[in-house]
């Protein structure tokens, strides 16, 4: 039977790299189809933001990206400070312990705390698309999270896509389109990635091969 829950309100830590770089020029020279910035973590200067704090840790960790969120109903995100407008986002996430009930995924047209897209999944197989904007977060296109059989649940390995296309948003896991909306809001900003909880703390995913793509 097709179960549906709330995305809560919750209060978010913004943690943001402290240098914004503009790729404009490289997006301007860029084919489509080419990547736009990649990193698959091995290098711990590469950009992202890092902390460590009672409320958890984000850091680079054996080759990859840790994000552990160490409290109930919080979210923990980190961007490595670019500037873009349409891209194509891809990861790969390694869910390592917690609880299933969490989310786990990607940010695009990030501005500030305030103001984003995101895409998130749940490692007890539920996604969402949606937005904080002015402080308000929402999802889009959905009154709830929504259940899909494309993503691979309890520990394992999920990839990612997240298009931010013009007014299009649309979600793929493991290869397979799980939703698609439609917002004008926001048309340029930092990429990132996004890990955290409901009513139990403990969510814990390691994210590698990180590629922004021109479409």
């Amino acid at each position: 039977m097709k179960r549906l829950r709330w995305l809560f309100p919750l209060f978010l830590l913004a943690l943001a790299a402290s240098a914004c770089q503009s790729y404009r020029i490289a997006d301007l020279l860029t084919r489509s189809g080419n990547a736009l910035f990649k990193d698959d973590f091995s290098d711990p200067a590469s950009g992202w933001a890092r902390a460590v704090s009672s409320s958890g840790a984000l850091d680079y960790f054996g080759g990859g990206f840790r994000i552990w969120v160490n409290m109930a109903n919080y979210d923990l995100w980190s961007t490595p400070g670019l500037n873009f407008r349409d891209v194509r986002i891809e990861t790969d996430v390694y869910t390592i312990g917690g609880p299933l009930e969490n989310r786990f995924g990607l940010l695009c047209r990030y501005l500030d705390a305030l103001n984003y897209y995101f895409f998130v999944i749940s490692s007890d197989g539920y996604y969402g698309i949606g937005k904080m904007s002015g402080g308000v977060r929402s999802l889009l296109g959905q009154a709830m999270l929504a259940y899909t059989p494309a993503i691979t649940q309890g520990v394992a390995l999920n990839h990612l896509r997240a298009d931010c296309i013009g007014k299009t948003l649309t979600l793929y896991v493991n290869g397979l389109p799980v939703g698609m909306v439609q917002d004008a809001d926001f048309a340029e900003g930092d990429v990132g990635l996004l890990a955290g909880t409901f009513g139990h703390p403990g969510a814990d995913a390691v994210f590698d091969n990180f590629v922004v793509i021109k479409p």
